[in-house]
């Protein structure tokens, strides 16, 4: 909207996402100069609304950040006791003894944490140093320079009409400008996106691939919980139905992290990941340690699993991509959140430096250097051939010689498998309908499994119902002419808080959005097969309301 008027304010560094891959960037770049006009933008309602994670914390990244966390008070005090590895059948499971997995995998030393509350605390400190956030306050466009660079975002815009025009009460906005934009939006980022596309930064990089990672607290009886235990599962009941595990985690307080993730490049348009969820807890092992307590909160969040050869080019002109918008998961440790932290040290001493010299506007060049050099591609580099193993060989064979890669990493330092490729993305892996049979669910049975609906109640999922659909079709008439005769209309499935429904009516199917229960997960504009559906940022503030996921 070029024709509106909005204010503009001007930093040094602007920084869109208060997660902690931003957060570490603001720090940093106060830490090496407190005059450095840096401000944070976040659209959840508080910073860590819009947090999902595991999470077991690997300090690595905090460590060299904040050396001294311990005695600032950081929310990081379960450390992980007990490390547990489980292969389930429907009725039991075998666990795999720790001495076989490979020395990366062992979270011995590590922290259950709430990632939320981790970066509640870090923006505590971001602005102790002179940081500015603005929590619900939605980017929902970039600003471009002369020369084509990102010169800054578009913020805080509120109010506008359903059909998403100006009306006479819409706020317009501001224009924030900066020397350097980073984007930290976590997985699937809108801006991320546009940028990623606009530059070409995945030219020569494989496809990102993506899993949907669902989790929900639960308190539990005192007797069974053992604080400090960390448990992952894989097998039952995915089987070979589509890749991906669970999580079990026991913190503090009589409180478990449940969680369950599926890869989302499984075939059968059939497939119901969150009734995947919902039936795993009905395993044995899970049932009787869930039994008698109860479910506090629940979330989902799409995660980035392509690996080393999936990052794309991290640094465009003005700009830099950190943490999840960049996917730096490592997948078998199932951790991310230290290289997001990295990425955002290293954003900052790339920007910090440039600055100095009297640059703007430009690309960081080093800061792409860096990410795949320094440590977080010491840390992606020896897991990189793991995840398309499982795509190409299924979880036995995937696992043994992902574990075999692995070991040889460790030994030799060196895979002699060489580096794999990817092949197709998440969205182009779906199947005809016609080629599988569909998968009879059972019915939740509101002690243990959960309906969608019941469960999106306790994301605290709220959205201003005036606002314009979030969640944008290129083509409306693809859901009903195409999706659902081709693939069944999956979207009725994979998303996992129900905002997307085929209704019969009158005149034959409708397809219809309920972007009220939307999570924030993303899941849809990774895996719809026609890749209709683009995820937009609805108003500020708006969203899940996570309390200490």
């Amino acid at each position: 909207m070029t024709d509106i008027e909005r204010e503009t304010m001007e930093y040094d560094v602007v920084i869109v996402g208060a997660g902690p891959a931003g957060l570490s960037a603001a720090i940093r770049l106060k830490q090496l100069d407190a005059d450095l006009n840096v401000v944070v933008l976040e659209k959840g309602s508080e910073v860590g609304a819009h947090i999902l994670s595991g999470a077991v914390l690997d300090t690595s990244g905090l460590d060299r950040l904040l050396p001294e966390w311990k005695s600032m008070g950081a929310p990081i005090t379960t450390e992980v006791k007990e490390d547990n590895f489980y292969m389930l059948g429907e009725g039991g499971g075998i666990r795999i003894p720790n001495f076989v997995m490979p020395p990366l995998m062992n979270n011995h030393g590590k922290y259950i944490v709430s990632m939320a509350n981790v970066c509640r605390w870090m923006a505590e400190q971001a602005e102790e140093l002179g940081v500015e956030i603005f929590p619900g306050m939605s980017v929902s466009e970039l600003v471009y320079g002369e020369n084509g660079e990102v010169k800054g975002v578009v913020a805080g815009v509120f109010g506008l009409e359903a059909d998403g025009s100006y009306g006479p009460d819409t706020e317009p906005g501001m224009e924030l400008h900066g020397k350097y934009v980073f984007l930290s939006e976590g997985v699937r980022g809108s801006l991320s996106k546009e940028v990623m596309a606009k530059y070409e930064l995945s030219k020569g990089h494989c496809p990102q691939k993506f899993g949907l990672g669902m989790k929900e607290i639960w308190e539990i009886d005192p007797e069974k919980h053992k604080e400090g235990t960390v448990t992952h599962t894989m097998g039952w009941p995915l089987g070979k139905q589509a890749g991906g595990g669970a999580f079990i985690y026991h913190l503090d307080n009589n409180q478990v992290f449940v969680g369950f993730v599926v890869h989302l490049n499984y075939k059968n348009p059939h497939l119901y990941p969150y009734m995947e969820f919902q039936r795993f807890k009905h395993h044995p092992m899970i049932a009787d340690l869930l039994k008698g307590g109860k479910r506090v909160a629940y979330g989902a969040r799409a995660i980035s699993e392509g690996g080393f050869q999936s990052i794309p080019q991290t640094a465009f002109p003005g700009g830099a991509l950190l943490g999840c918008s960049a996917g730096l998961v490592n997948v078998p440790r199932i951790k991310g959140n230290h290289n997001a932290m990295h990425s955002g040290i290293e954003a900052a001493e790339s920007a910090f430096a440039a600055i100095q010299s009297g640059r703007s506007g430009d690309v960081l060049q080093d800061y792409d250097t860096r990410i795949r050099e320094g440590v977080i591609g010491q840390d992606l580099k020896p897991v990189r051939n793991v995840k398309p193993m499982w795509s190409k060989y299924g979880l036995l064979g995937g696992l043994g010689l992902g574990g075999l890669d692995m070991w040889t990493n460790n030994l030799f330092g060196k895979s002699f498998f060489g580096t794999l490729s990817h092949g197709k993305t998440d969205a182009a892996s779906t199947e005809e309908a016609s080629k599988h049979q569909p998968i009879d669910y059972p019915k939740p049975d509101g002690k243990l499994s959960f309906d969608r609906l019941t469960n999106v109640s306790y994301s605290f999922t709220n959205h201003e119902e005036s606002q314009p659909c979030h969640l944008k079709l290129k083509d409306p008439s693809v859901p009903i002419d195409v999706n659902l005769p081709k693939f069944n209309e999956p979207a009725q499935r994979y998303c996992p808080a129900g905002v997307y429904e085929v209704l019969e009516g009158e005149n034959g199917p409708k397809f219809q959005i309920n972007f009220q229960n939307c999570v924030h997960c993303k899941t849809c504009d990774i895996k719809d097969p026609s890749q209709n559906i683009n995820w937009t940022v609805p108003q500020g503030g708006d969203g899940p309301n996570y309390p200490n996921m």
